[in-house]
């Protein structure tokens, strides 16, 4: 098992090596001059120049790239070329405030996807899974911004019970009670295609299940629908259920990234959009980068708890 584990943690090296290779570079490509975009257009050519070498623009992509890797790893990604702050100060606090908002949808979408999935499921047929799987229809084709947009109208303009949007009230305390409150409708709405396909994923272990002859045999012996539900297929389903949502944080993420800019949320992608806009390549690379390191390491610890739910590998099998 700890040779699984750590072969594992081996492997997401050359993976983080060439993730920084892809960002560094894919952002290098844009056509726009970050200098030209940040200074002022009556600054002369030699002046420009100027500022260029002093910042190492003028040096070639490799050393480029090496001198950003040490910024990223001594000095928190260098300086913003548009606001000339520590790109840390810039793009640290947003993340995690995404990260807030990310972990929130994630258990969002666990809860309510395992509770959907699995009522459908035991109930394969009838009315309880047949609305299950409309809503599960419908909710998958609904654009995740029209979604949170009509979850502000309902929540916030026609019942009046959550904020419309932001993560702290300026009259509250900023409390947790406060940052709870506001959290909400943005994690309802960012978890919304995680938690469909966590449903149908669950739904379909669970049928399988029900349907395996292991369980007939369990029912011929007597036991209760209650018992092997919750220990034989619940314990069955569970690394579906893992392994699932490993493979759905790419969408929570991607769903948080449209949420934030509704909701007014201070996250990672309102300081993406404004770096994309100003051309500003260090808070682009190091802000791209710490979503993509997120990516890795949510689904490396999906593995680890995959290996750690294998029987044959737990009990040192083949």
């Amino acid at each position: 098992m700890a040779r699984h584990i750590l072969w594992r943690l081996v492997n997401v090296v050359p993976l983080l090596f060439v993730i920084s290779l892809l960002v560094f570079f894919i952002a290098q490509a844009g056509p726009a001059d970050p200098i030209k975009g940040a200074l002022s257009q009556k600054m002369s050519p030699a002046q420009i120049e100027e500022i260029r070498s002093a910042y190492g623009l003028d040096r070639p992509a490799w050393a480029q790239y090496l001198s950003w890797l040490q910024d990223m790893v001594t000095n928190g990604g260098g300086l913003s070329l548009s606001v000339r702050s520590p790109v840390s100060e810039i793009v640290f606090p947003a993340f995690k405030n995404t990260l807030i908002l990310g972990a929130a949808s994630t258990l969002l979408s666990v809860l309510l996807g395992v509770l959907i999935g699995f009522a459908s499921g035991i109930r394969h047929g009838r009315l309880t899974d047949r609305a299950a799987m409309l809503f599960v229809q419908i909710g998958s084709n609904l654009p995740i911004y029209w979604f949170g947009l009509i979850i502000i109208w309902i929540t916030a303009v026609q019942w009046n019970l959550l904020p419309a949007g932001g993560m702290h009230d300026l009259r509250g305390d900023g409390g947790p009670g406060d940052l709870l409150l506001h959290l909400v409708a943005p994690a309802f709405a960012a978890s919304l295609v995680s938690m469909l396909i966590i449903a149908r994923f669950v739904r379909a272990a669970v049928i399988e299940s029900e349907q395996s002859d292991y369980i007939r045999t369990y029912r011929s012996q007597g036991f209760g629908r209650a018992a092997i539900l919750g220990k034989h297929i619940g314990r069955n389903i569970l690394p579906p259920i893992v392994n699932t949502t490993g493979l759905t944080v790419g969408s929570v993420i991607t769903g948080v990234v449209f949420v934030e800019t509704i909701f007014s949320w201070p996250g990672i992608g309102g300081v993406l959009l404004n770096a994309i806009a100003g051309s500003d390549y260090p808070v682009i690379q190091s802000g791209i980068l710490l979503v993509a390191v997120t990516f890795v390491v949510v689904n490396l610890v999906t593995d680890v708890l995959l290996d750690l739910l294998n029987p044959r590998l737990r009990h040192g099998g083949p």
